[in-house]
């Protein structure tokens, strides 16, 4: 795997099946090449965090769930790094560190933050961030961000908390911060963190800005292309929706509920095999019929550059993953769950 092209903190994971529920996934952590500098000094030590949720049901039973067409359960318990709250990490007073945290969860956003100290974000997802500084941060399902901590509080040990955003009821996990220098345990109560407010998690994510002088993977600034005169040459409209189709719950984009074909899609491409999928199964804007179920492909042109409306009618956060060179979120608003991007086309849907 050459990773010429982005810097950051990611994740891997399968994506078949329900392997992921069973502990398939893991931390992707890529350095900036040492000519290119960072937009911050060197921190004393990195840190990887990996936060999912946990079922007292396996894997098996949760893929069964699916297949029978019913709506997957809450989460039983929240981890980090694989264990609800014995994980530690140490560091010397004094000292920043880089903590590189991931929501490697399925379906459960979360809140991350240290009992004592400030979290200033320098990194989402590839991209340095504008340093603003938070005493707890939301990180939803599939995201990954790094946030430099200087130990600075009085020398002992502190929790390290992630808990549940939007559940009922709310579930934590807890790691320990332990100053080097000190014998003392954490202790008192867990800070507290936002539970049910979207409104307080799309205001927060409002603050989180490109650092347009900074370099990422290549020397040139992350903000040195003319973005505000891209040519847009699409507009896309991607409509989520959950219904019923046979009796089972099935979810869907602009009322195409997708299925795999027999011939892999890359196949059917490189080889041109006919009638494995049709480009106008789905269309760029939702439609009013019943929702149907097809292999939906959207085609695109390479280097096209692509405005996606992400809509959302359902009273659930929604996560999209995307697949492709590069997206960038430019807006999103409240009242009707929608989500901007412009993306360099380079993808199937």
């Amino acid at each position: 795997m050459q990773v010429k092209d982005q810097i950051g903190t990611f994740t891997y994971f399968p994506s078949t099946l329900m392997h992921r529920a069973a502990g398939g996934f893991g931390g992707l952590n890529i350095a900036s090449r040492p000519l290119i500098p960072v937009p911050y000094a060197t921190p004393a030590e990195e840190f990887t965090i990996l936060v999912s949720d946990w079922w007292k049901s396996d894997h098996k039973a949760l893929q069964q769930t699916l297949d029978l067409g019913n709506p997957f359960p809450l989460p039983d318990a929240l981890l980090i790094n694989g264990v609800p709250n014995s994980a530690s990490f140490t560091g010397e007073q004094g000292q920043s560190y880089l903590f590189r945290v991931s929501n490697a969860a399925l379906t459960t956003s979360i809140n991350f933050r240290i009992q004592g100290h400030t979290l200033t974000l320098v990194e989402v997802e590839g991209a340095h961030t504008q340093q603003e500084v938070y005493e707890s941060i939301d990180i939803h399902v599939g995201q990954s961000i790094s946030v430099l901590v200087t130990l600075q509080a009085a020398s002992k040990g502190y929790y390290i908390v992630a808990s549940t955003r939007f559940t009922k009821p709310i579930l934590t996990a807890t790691a320990i911060l332990h100053y080097v220098s000190s014998n003392s345990p954490a202790s008192g109560p867990l800070p507290i963190g936002p539970t049910y407010e979207l409104h307080w998690s799309m205001k927060q994510a409002r603050t989180i800005r490109w650092n347009l002088t900074a370099s990422a993977a290549r020397p040139n600034p992350q903000g040195s292309y003319h973005y505000g005169t891209i040519p847009v040459v699409r507009t896309l409209v991607l409509a989520n929706s959950a219904t019923k189709i046979n009796g089972k719950l099935r979810y869907a984009v602009n009322s195409v509920s997708y299925i795999d074909p027999s011939t892999p899609l890359k196949l059917a491409d490189y080889f041109n095999i006919p009638s494995v999928f049709d480009l106008n199964t789905i269309k760029d804007t939702p439609t009013n019929g019943p929702t149907v179920l097809g292999t939906s492909v959207i085609g695109t042109t390479l280097h096209d550059f692509v405005e996606i409306i992400f809509q959302n009618n359902e009273k659930t956060i929604q996560s999209w993953h995307l697949d492709g060179y590069t997206f960038w979120t430019v807006g999103y608003v409240l009242n009707f769950h929608v989500r901007c991007s412009f993306c360099f086309s380079n993808f199937y849907g």
